[in-house]
């Protein structure tokens, strides 16, 4: 079967070269005829993993040995599932015969997580994908470190980053960062915020800081609110107390139904959406979020929704159903070790060759490993729109100045 057209966001921004050669781990050929939305009695079942070990010095004849940390069975098996796939689907791109892949399963938990890393470092892998969860992340850290290997962590707690970890989640930094300064360009300086009383909500209030101190923004107040509160309207009618035109943007770090809870909370207390620019954080990038009627128009920073919708397409393909959420971080990481596997020489995954300046693109965008253990990654800035969400400010394509 011919291969079908590699996307263009599978590439390396650096003097890498993308081979096309056949992967030690395949995606299923595709359907013929995949269905759009299949119910889960039409969906073929994945193909069988096999997770024993394949013994120590396997990677003696020069093969490049990955672990993926998966929960692929358990509460989240379905999750873990479609990471796994979308981790073949990046093989069938991008990957060479030197390539192999180690999935293994962690069940969900701490103790599968630090079975399965043993596991996988037994079995001689040189760098370690996943696990997926941050009470996972944690558990095996000191044993990845013991061995004096590398991991991309799918997690998005921030503070498990660094000590040779990277953390390919999501963060609520950048995103913030992000939308500030397009809000900012657009002449919008003057915030307010509504935050949990959370470690997320202290971070994106750290952010707002930052950027403040950038020059151009002024932060004009933040509110606090218990993240379970079922009734945060004091923070909003503390936020509103500063005057009907003391900010022109505000930062509402929720999403979903908290969200959609704090929206119509805005004009009874004189925040007026229509005169003041709504501003959010990557949880606002789900459907729902169009939804509210107050939301229309809002502003926040995600991934660029077009490299998704390829992504998804080529996954419906292969495997007869949506991919999840989270599977374009198995993807990205997949795709990143599977090149530098070719193309960074006999230790292909030392500090300087993962953290390489140029960076990397993938279903998600552009991004970067930093030192920190941070990913940083080229945003978009979003506008919502009740038929979904419209590209304002299109994410770089290059991490050069």
């Amino acid at each position: 079967m011919a291969r079908s057209a590699v996307p263009s966001w599978v590439r390396i921004l650096a003097v890498l070269a993308l081979p096309a050669c056949a992967p030690t781990v395949r995606a299923p050929a595709p359907a013929t005829q995949a269905p759009q939305e299949p119910p889960p009695a039409a969906v073929a079942p994945a193909p069988p993993v096999v997770v024993e070990p394949l013994g120590p010095g396997m990677s003696a004849d020069g093969r490049v040995q990955v672990a993926l940390l998966l929960p692929l069975s358990g509460a989240q098996a379905e999750l873990g599932q479609s990471m796994l796939n979308a981790a073949q689907l990046a093989l069938f791109d991008v990957s060479g015969d030197r390539f192999e892949l180690l999935p293994r399963d962690t069940r969900g938990t701490p103790q599968g997580a630090v079975a399965a890393v043993r596991d996988a470092i037994d079995s001689g892998a040189d760098l370690i994908l996943g696990p997926l969860f941050a009470a996972e992340v944690s558990a095996v850290k000191p044993a990845v470190q013991a061995a004096n290997l590398r991991m991309l962590a799918f997690s998005s707690d921030w503070n498990l980053a660094g000590q040779g970890t990277w953390i390919m989640g999501l963060v609520p930094m950048e995103q913030v960062r992000r939308v500030a300064g397009y809000a900012r360009s657009q002449g919008i300086s003057r915030l307010g915020a509504l935050l949990p009383r959370s470690l997320y909500g202290d971070a994106v209030a750290r952010a707002l800081q930052e950027s403040a101190q950038q020059g151009g923004t002024s932060i004009v107040r933040i509110e606090r609110y218990e993240p379970n509160a079922p009734d945060p309207s004091p923070a909003v009618r503390a936020l509103a107390a500063a005057g009907p035109s003391a900010f022109d943007g505000v930062m509402l770090a929720e999403g979903g139904e908290r969200l959609r809870l704090l929206a119509p909370m805005l004009p009874f207390y004189d925040i007026d959406p229509r005169r003041v620019r709504l501003l959010g954080t990557g949880q606002w990038d789900e459907p729902s979020t169009g939804r509210e009627p107050l939301l229309v128009g809002g502003w926040y920073a995600a991934p660029e929704p077009a490299g998704r919708v390829d992504f998804e397409q080529r996954y419906q393909e292969f495997f007869g159903r949506r991919p999840h959420r989270l599977a374009t971080l198995s993807y990205d990481a997949t795709a990143l070790a599977a090149v530098l596997a070719r193309s960074a020489g006999p230790q292909p995954f030392t500090d300087v060759a993962l953290t390489n300046p140029n960076g990397f693109a993938g279903a998600d965008g552009i991004f970067r490993l930093l030192p920190s253990g941070l990913v940083e990654r080229g945003l978009a800035v979003l506008e919502v729109q009740p038929d979904g969400p419209r590209v304002v400010d299109p994410a770089p394509d290059t991490f050069q100045a």
